[in-house]
């Protein structure tokens, strides 16, 4: 009878211990947020970022930038300071689809080589007055094949070309593998570029920002333009997922700080002319 009483009580005990511990637990347990307020949260952040990346891609002032076209008149159309490309010696067009008015104007004016890159679209596109040289390959952080297409990173595939220690123009719109290929790139190859114009992809990401800060070390800010191919409304501050930024090597461009830069510039033109344009002050 004793031992009962005895496993009695310390049941009891037992009970009550677990019982206090979770009236303990459900006491100070932190409130689990709702789906709600996690989903406001996220929606949040990738507004801080928007915002953030929108302030970095904002362009200054150059002294000395005589902005021109290159490429197309529409998509595929570039501005670039036509006056600092005198010490290029090579340029290379990464993703042309096909078409690349823009590498040909470039080969021509400055009589220099264009390599040209495209691992999806194996068109070789004319240029009769210029010299071009199609590679069917892919621009990437790292040498790669995927699903059978060749990808390699820029500095390798200057060095293969030849240009391993040569200044350098660059154009580069490949679909958003652009974001990867600069935060992978050495400083070394970026201080070779003279003046780089890419149409990145996206603006929602922390590494976006990441990639914009790792080239404003070597580069200005000259221009942004908005892709109208992608205009959407809920990107604000961003009109557009896609859009064109034009950077100058600080080695080249003189900064005046009297004034900040105006967009959009007057040689700008809507990539699609059919459709409405979406751009918006950048200055």
């Amino acid at each position: 009878m004793m031992r009962g009483r005895i496993r009695l009580v310390v049941a009891l005990v037992v009970f009550a211990s677990g019982v206090t511990a979770w009236l303990i637990f459900k006491q100070y347990r932190p409130a689990q947020p709702s789906p709600a307020k996690l989903e406001r949260q996220s929606r949040q952040r990738v507004q801080r970022v928007r915002d953030k990346l929108f302030a970095e891609l904002r362009p200054v002032k150059l002294a000395n930038c005589d902005l021109r076209r290159f490429g197309e008149p529409n998509d595929g159309g570039y501005l670039m300071c036509a006056n600092l490309l005198a010490s290029v010696q090579s340029g290379y067009s990464y993703g042309i689809s096909g078409y690349d008015q823009w590498g040909c104007d470039v080969s021509r004016r400055l009589a220099v080589p264009v390599h040209q890159y495209d691992c999806f679209d194996l068109h070789r596109p004319a240029c009769p007055d210029g010299k071009t040289v199609f590679h069917a390959e892919c621009v990437g952080p790292k040498p790669a094949t995927i699903e059978g297409r060749l990808f390699d990173s820029p500095g390798n595939q200057f060095k293969r070309n030849g240009d391993g220690a040569r200044r350098v123009v660059v154009k580069m719109d490949v679909e958003g593998a652009e974001w990867e290929t600069f935060l992978s790139a050495p400083d070394a190859v970026l201080e070779q570029i003279d003046q780089l114009s890419v149409e990145f992809h996206g603006a929602s990401d922390e590494r976006y920002v990441a990639a914009v800060l790792t080239l404003k070390k070597f580069f200005y800010v000259a221009n942004v333009h908005f892709n109208n191919y992608s205009c959407q409304p809920d990107l604000a501050p961003f009109p557009s997922w896609a859009y064109e930024v034009l950077f100058v090597s600080k080695r080249l461009g003189v900064l005046d700080a009297s004034a900040p830069a105006r967009g959009p510039q007057p040689l700008d033109a809507p990539n699609n002319p059919k459709y409405q344009d979406c751009q918006v002050p950048v200055g």
